[in-house]
């Protein structure tokens, strides 16, 4: 999904889903959030700070092809959004389980009310990165089977 404004890049991936899945105030203050630490050259925030440590590396500061920026600056845009899918290649943390985040027995059937998510769910590389991705680089596999791990875990609490 891309678009020139926050409000409709928002209502374009909820129009993809079918349901108001982000709510475009909340989104706005997370983004500012972050947005304000960009531009704070005091920032204490470790993911800015690591960017900041990278872009000072003479090896990224000659293959960076973009410098770090506010996400709401309107000459970096437009806003790019990608619909991620979890996909699972190997198992890390040894617990099997399935596409809900529902832990499974020795038999493949589903341990009542137990839930696992990210890494020690098995999700690895072959996700958001590809087949080639380096240990440590899951967060955001990690972050949408989490997401899917609660979602199944309320609605089977909601029945």
């Amino acid at each position: 999904m891309v678009a020139n404004s926050l409000p409709q890049l928002v209502a374009g991936m909820n129009k993809l889903t079918g349901d108001n899945l982000i709510d475009p105030a909340d989104l706005t203050r997370q983004i500012e959030a972050r947005d304000r630490e960009i531009a704070n050259p005091y920032t204490k925030d470790v993911q800015v700070m690591g960017i900041r440590n990278a872009l000072a590396y003479p090896g990224d500061t000659l293959s960076r092809t973009a410098s770090a920026h506010r996400i709401l600056d309107p000459s970096a845009g437009p806003l790019i959004a990608v619909r991620l899918n979890i996909l699972t290649r190997k198992t890390l943390g040894g617990l099997q389980t399935d596409l809900s985040g529902r832990v499974l027995d020795a038999s493949g059937r589903p341990i009542g009310g137990l839930y696992a998510a990210g890494e020690v769910a098995g999700f690895g590389g072959g996700g958001v990165h590809g087949y080639r991705s380096l240990e440590g680089t899951f967060l955001g596999g990690c972050l949408f089977s989490g997401r899917t791990a609660g979602r199944a875990a309320a609605a089977a609490t909601a029945t």
